[in-house]
């Protein structure tokens, strides 16, 4: 896997600004601890793996934040997700590219897209809510991998794969990424080897005094 590159898409942890989701059911103040606590802990475990080099996107590309120690930073750049993702990934032979916000992901997985990688030209890590959490690009990649894709919707994954009609994908296990205090809720319910992956979870609403946006 020498050479393979890693990049985690982060945004600048500013109250207000990350989690808009989440924050409206249990208070930007427990959202932005989220995704503080999450993004440094998928950092740590992500980036000390010398199987891959590790970028951290950033946006905006010049905020002035507490980022993760370790992963060289990258500014994403304008345009729109797809946008953004297919500049992260262009310098990169074999690249694969993830959210911040996954608390059940490990290097794992990351080793087995790089495994998935040396026989197919894509894979992608399926989300619970029809999105991905996880794409990865060998050096045969169509020319436009992100067209015309509803973003932030369930059709994301499926909009994406017309794009790579014809190609080898392979698939990695379901994951659920945490946008809505619903997920959160899901999260904290699921299986204990999960929740031991995870950052410290905040309170619920009522247990914070009602903490509001």
């Amino acid at each position: 896997m020498r050479g393979d590159t890693l990049v985690i898409f982060a945004r600048a942890p500013r109250l207000g600004l990350v989690k808009r989701r989440l924050a409206r059911g249990i208070g930007a103040v427990a959202a932005l601890r989220f995704y503080r606590g999450q993004l440094a802990s998928l950092a740590r475990r992500l980036a000390r793996d010398r199987r891959w080099r590790t970028v951290l996107a950033v946006t905006p590309d010049r905020a002035r934040a507490r980022w993760p120690a370790g992963p060289v930073r990258r500014p994403q750049g304008g345009g729109d997700l797809g946008a953004r993702m297919q500049r992260a990934l262009a310098p990169h032979r074999r690249a694969v590219l993830v959210g911040s916000d996954i608390p059940g992901l490990g290097p794992a997985d990351i080793a087995a897209a790089f495994r998935a990688l040396g026989r197919a030209e894509a894979v992608f890590g399926p989300a619970e809510d029809g999105g991905y959490w996880l794409v990865g690009l060998g050096p045969r990649r169509p020319e436009r991998p992100f067209a015309a894709v509803r973003w932030s919707s369930e059709h994301a994954l499926a909009d994406t794969l017309v794009n790579f009609r014809g190609r080898r994908v392979a698939l990695l296990r379901r994951l659920r990424d945490v946008d809505t205090a619903a997920d959160l809720a899901a999260l904290r319910c699921a299986a204990p080897a999960a929740s031991r992956l995870a950052p410290a979870m905040p309170a619920s609403p009522a247990q914070q005094g009602g903490t509001h946006p």
